[in-house]
């Protein structure tokens, strides 16, 4: 292995062990970029009258930032809308009300049900799952304690629920990590139906069946709920809301995936929907919503940069001659290219810490290539686009997880507490699940 590859690994190592103790990584990443850069470079011969940091401060300034850049400019209207759209649900109870009618219908003694049915539904309607974690904890912490479950299993329940299949499995939602694939493989939000149906099966099964245990377990060895000193219940509103406000929660998510899936309409137009109607039914709290819709686009800078330089470092390794051996490796693997395009996502989504992230790096390479080749057996680039999507969201949330940390933060909850549950519902579970339909679907081809 020549010292161009091992100093790709080395980077994504200090990458992933900095964000792991907690470092933003809108410094980390370039810092981690310009390392493999150097060590990369040491191999590397100049140009007469150029120097190793000359190298380096030109990847940075070239490959790092323009990659930065390119994902920012493609992607900083869907993060800025969704950001808004949630906040906008959120601040003006939308969100809780429907949350709280939905745990009315399936009432306290189905815990995990109460937990995970609203992050689903919130999630496929198009609502940021960083918004849904800080909106379900409080109605998950009530629920846990009525069911008399330890709350360190509620972070498992949110975690399945908003960083699961809604995200990259079921046919048409609106979230990034479905929305990416189609820029490389001009298909829509509904590609492969067929495949989407197995892989809820095959990952949202198992997942709620091992919540479901781990609940029994508590149960049988006498464990129960355990109060959080450090949460304070609050009231949602002194205003008192009407009778029908579940429903200010229900219609714009409706309104955001008919848009999105039925009348073909851009991610923005469907968002801007949701966003409209929702601020139309809480006229009553008029005051509410353009606080709603700043702290909304505050929020969606935060989460862009911090995807968009991830995207930076992948720029930086792609450029490294390392990366056409790893590419040439992952072409020639054993299997079809669907196993190829698994392992690839997966690889870099955890990597990088971030499903879209991951994703759009290993799409950005090795995409027309995937294409190409299906093209060649006769293969719907849809097919190539779910995997891309299932894959995003395997290896993604390992420990330094952005939405992992901050799960963990709003629960008071550690990693030792908490991650096992987290890791296997919407990591191990999710992994295997897409190497496993990817390889299995291959078989057919």
């Amino acid at each position: 292995m020549d010292i161009s590859m091992v100093s790709i690994f080395l980077g994504l190592a200090l990458l992933m062990f900095l964000a792991y103790r907690g470092h933003s990584i809108i410094w980390v990443a370039p810092v981690c970029a310009a390392f493999a850069a150097l060590l990369s470079g040491m191999n590397t011969e100049f140009q007469e009258g150029k120097t190793l940091a000359d190298y380096v401060l030109d990847t940075y300034l070239n490959d790092y930032m323009k990659g930065l850049a390119k994902y920012v400019t493609d992607w900083f209207p869907a993060f800025f809308l969704g950001a808004v759209y949630g906040k906008v649900m959120d601040m003006t109870g939308s969100a809780r009300s429907l949350a709280n009618r939905l745990v009315d219908w399936i009432g306290a003694k189905r815990a995990v049900a109460a937990v995970v049915i609203p992050c689903l539904l919130m999630t496929y309607g198009g609502i940021s799952l960083f918004v849904v974690v800080f909106v379900i904890y409080p109605m998950g912490y009530a629920i846990y304690r009525a069911a008399n479950l330890p709350r360190t299993l509620l972070p498992g329940a949110i975690a399945f629920g908003a960083f699961g299949i809604t995200m990259t499995a079921v046919p048409g939602t609106p979230q990034i990590q479905n929305m990416i694939p189609r820029n490389f493989y001009g298909t829509d939000a509904m590609a492969a139906p067929l495949m989407s149906i197995v892989a809820i099966i095959l990952i949202g099964g198992p997942g709620y069946l091992y919540l479901e245990w781990r609940a029994r377990q508590a149960r049988a060895r006498g464990q129960g709920f355990v109060e959080d000193a450090k949460f304070v219940e609050v009231t949602q509103s002194k205003v008192k809301l009407p009778s029908w406000h579940w429903l200010s929660g229900l219609l714009p998510i409706i309104t955001v995936v008919v848009l999105l899936n039925y009348f073909k309409q851009d991610i923005v137009v469907s968002l801007l929907g949701g966003i409209a109607l929702c601020c139309v039914m809480n006229l009553q709290q008029a005051k509410t919503l353009l606080p709603a819709i700043s702290a909304g686009a505050e929020g969606s800078l935060t989460a862009i940069m911090n995807t968009s330089c991830a995207v930076g470092f992948g720029s930086v390794v792609r450029v490294m001659p390392g990366f056409a051996k790893l590419t040439s490796m992952m072409m020639n693997m054993p299997g079809s290219i669907l196993f190829s395009e698994a392992v690839a996502v997966n690889v870099l989504a955890g990597a990088t810490g971030s499903a879209s992230g991951g994703m759009s790096i290993a799409l950005t390479a090795l995409a027309p290539q995937y294409l190409e080749k299906a093209a060649a057996i006769g293969l719907s680039p849809e097919y190539l686009h779910r995997i891309a999507s299932l894959s995003s969201g395997g290896l993604d949330t390992l420990p330094h997880n952005g939405a992992v940390l901050t799960l963990l933060a709003v629960s008071h909850c550690t990693h030792k507490e908490s991650y096992w549950d987290v890791c296997v519902t919407t990591c191990i579970i999710p992994f295997a699940g897409s190497l496993v339909l990817a390889l299995g679907w291959g078989l057919f081809l």
